[in-house]
């Protein structure tokens, strides 16, 4: 009877036991629906822990009765706390990570060919994330013209008063400098470089990659200040859908929809944006500051997937765009011989990518491209017309091989251009261009704290003949907390009349290059960074700072001079010097982020500081964020004094924004209070010299359309 009672109650005790063991399952995603495979789910102050599997779900048993705090974790992304207490009737709970900005070292960079994240090359790249491109779309949501504007060391310069045109300068150095593409393509060199950062619309990146310096190993002829890749949305499994409406004050409407689906062995992503502004006089001088525009545009992919290693893409774009400026009367219908002063752009872009990509094993990939586009622009102005076309083809194939110490990237590219100009007089510039090149670049960790890239391109052109490319970068870690990179390489630039100086003049009496006479434009660059990242104040506060340093060399710089009533290009016979200094600093405490900026740029040739190049700039902006309910940013940007192109001062200036956002579920209401301040360049001088039948209009060093207050909706289905 005794050892009955002893059996019953260690049977009873041994069921208690048992009975307080739980067991709970997460299910670990991310901010897109995808699951995070590898991340770290554990209970505090316990070892009780495991990682997610391929679907992100994480099983731990064995879990006490009583309240428990579990950690989950993955880097990149905000670490998330959840107490749970056991018993629990929940089965299966779902954890949402969300990307954390301090930790952005963990993004995979798709411009440096690599499988290494950010935080492991020794190039220097910055990184516009898909969060911040949400920020500027608001800001902005027919151009990218916001995203790089905003950015340390990145000037818009606007090259015309009638049409708006903007063209980008990487530390003081012309657009034509900065190569431009879209999931690494070359998609806007040349004479389609005209009209393109106004007409690239941002709803539908993933990512924007900007490498600053030199950067023809990989890319070629054209990135001798550096390149801005474009990087797409790519299908997932969750359907995404995004449309948005926005509205700005100076009467300018745009609508943008992106769709994107994975079915299996395919997929497909749909972008498309129409932009409709009204042609506006700001500063009531009878002569417009915003064109009027009339665009459109439609980016559809098609995603094939033979097995878990290949991938095909094929992607036709599409942009018609008709914008004109110039006296309100002209664009109202009401020309007279007083009033007949217009600018006119047509334009029509046509492009077609292909690319393949074979992840052959761990240690092995191949990557295919090939692009043909179309590019097509008339400009008329009163009493002249330039009207011309370019084709344009891309074709690489590369090769590489991957360990854990060392990464190789072989490969070759053939890239044609082939302008033809219907000429309204007996100057025809028309041309053709081929250039083909191979090239080799190694990442190689020398240890733990030490890795180098070295590089070496050869490119022949049909025009100029052979450049050789070398091109060597070195990281160092010196710590957890401070890390640097040193770089440097050669660039080459093939001329041609597509030049800030030629746009300005609407290419009127701009002579053929001369191919014989001229020489290509060579560089030698250098840059160098130091980077500090800690917490301060019990670790409430995360610090991050980083100091750039750099130098350019440009020999062979194309000027373009007058010659009695003609404008015609020669070679400057002294090298022109680009040298300065970038400043990031970034604090973040809970949901507060502050971020400023300054930069120090002084370009000169023939001992003059080149003209409409801030020397000194500084920016600052204030985000406050809780993730998908509130966005609330104030940001103040100041430019020093410029020089005119007559050598005569402009005067400092500064320009400030607002703007908020509410989250409700999958709708997004927002309002952006853009330059409040309204500074704009005609607070300082007149924008048009009399007569006014035959205008002349002056430098544009500062904003010509003061404040802009708009207004929108983003919904997300």
């Amino acid at each position: 009877m005794f050892k009955n009672i002893i059996f019953a109650v260690a049977f009873m005790l041994s069921a208690i036991q048992i009975q307080s063991q739980n067991s709970i399952k997460f299910k670990v995603i991310s901010d897109e629906k995808e699951p995070i495979v590898g991340a770290s789910v554990y209970i505090k102050n316990s070892t009780i822990g495991t990682e997610t599997n391929l679907d992100g779900v994480a099983v731990l048993n064995n879990i006490s009765n009583g309240k428990h705090t579990f950690i989950i974790s993955f880097i990149g992304f905000e670490t998330v706390q959840k107490e749970i207490s056991f018993p629990t009737s929940e089965k299966q709970i779902i954890i949402e990570l969300h990307e954390d900005e301090e930790t952005l070292d963990a993004v995979v960079i798709q411009s440096t060919r690599s499988k290494r994240t950010i935080a492991e090359i020794p190039t220097r790249i910055e990184v516009v994330a898909a969060e911040e491109l949400g920020e500027k779309a608001i800001m902005n949501s027919a151009n990218i013209a916001m995203v790089l504007r905003e950015s340390t060391g990145i000037q818009m310069q606007q090259t015309s008063a009638n049409s708006a045109n903007q063209s980008i300068r990487i530390q003081g150095l012309d657009g034509r400098f900065t190569q431009l593409l879209k999931d690494g393509f070359p998609l806007f060199g040349g004479f389609s470089s005209g009209l393109s950062i106004m007409q690239i619309p941002p709803l539908d990146l993933q990512q924007v990659e900007i490498i600053k310096g030199s950067s023809s190993t990989l890319y070629g002829g054209g990135a001798i200040a550096g390149l801005v890749n474009l990087v797409s949305k790519k299908p997932k499994e969750e359907r995404e859908i995004n449309i948005m409406f926005d509205q700005t004050s100076r009467n300018g409407s745009t609508l943008n929809a992106f769709y994107s689906e994975r079915f299996n062995k395919f997929g497909v992503t749909l972008y498309g944006s129409a932009n409709r502004q009204q042609a506006t006089d700001v500063n009531d001088d009878h002569f417009t500051d915003i064109p009027k525009v009339r665009s459109f545009s439609i980016n559809p992919s098609l995603f094939y997937y033979p097995n878990e290693k290949e991938e095909w893409r094929l992607n036709f774009g599409t942009t018609i765009e008709n914008r004109i400026g110039g006296d309100t009367d002209v664009i109202e219908g009401n020309m007279t011989p007083d009033h007949n002063f217009f600018e006119e752009n047509k334009t029509e872009r046509y492009a077609s990518q292909l690319s393949y990509d074979n992840s052959i094993s761990d240690s092995k990939s191949f990557h295919f491209k090939n692009s043909v586009s179309y590019f097509k622009r008339n400009l008329t102005l009163p009493n002249y017309e330039f009207d011309g076309k370019q084709w344009a083809t891309f074709t690489e194939a590369t090769y590489n091989l991957y360990s854990n110490t060392s990464d190789w990237v072989f490969g070759g590219n053939i890239i044609t251009e082939n302008f033809i100009e219907n000429p309204k007089t007996t100057t025809d510039r028309s041309y053709q261009q081929f250039t083909g090149g191979v090239f080799a670049q190694n990442n190689w960790k020398l240890a733990n704290n030490l890795t180098l890239e070295s590089g070496l391109r050869t490119d022949y052109n049909n025009n100029y003949g052979t450049f050789v490319l070398p091109r060597v970068s070195l990281f160092i870690k010196y710590n957890d907390k401070v890390s640097s990179r040193i770089g440097g390489g050669l660039g080459y630039k093939i001329p041609t009349i597509f030049t800030e100086d030629a746009e300005l003049r609407s290419y009127q009496n701009v002579l053929p290059i001369a191919i014989k006479e001229l020489k290509a434009e060579t560089s030698i660059g250098f840059n160098a960074d130091v980077n500090y990242k800690t917490k301060v104040f019990n670790d409430n506060v995360s610090f991050s700072f980083n100091q750039l340093v750099f130098y350019t060399q440009l020999e062979n710089s194309l000027i373009l001079q007058n010659n009695g009533t003609d404008y015609e290009f020669i070679n400057a016979s002294n090298s022109l010097h680009s040298y300065g200094a970038e400043t990031n600093v970034k604090l973040k405490y809970k949901d507060f982020v502050l971020f400023t900026n300054y930069a120090y740029n002084n370009v000169k040739l023939n001992g003059n500081q080149k003209a409409l190049t801030p020397k000194h700039s500084f920016g600052g902006v204030l985000m406050y964020e809780v993730h998908d309910k509130w966005r609330i940013g104030y940001e103040a940007y100041y430019k020093s004094s410029q020089l005119r192109n007559n050598l005569t001062e402009t005067p400092d200036y500064w320009t400030m924004g607002f703007m908020l956002m509410r989250t409700l579920g999958k709708v997004s209401l927002y309002a952006n209070f853009e330059n409040f301040t309204d500074t704009k360049q005609q607070n300082y001088q007149s924008m048009v010299i009399p007569p006014h039948n035959n205008p002349t209009f002056t430098d544009i060093w500062a904003p010509t359309d003061g404040f802009i207050f708009n207004t929108g909706i983003l919904i997300k289905l």
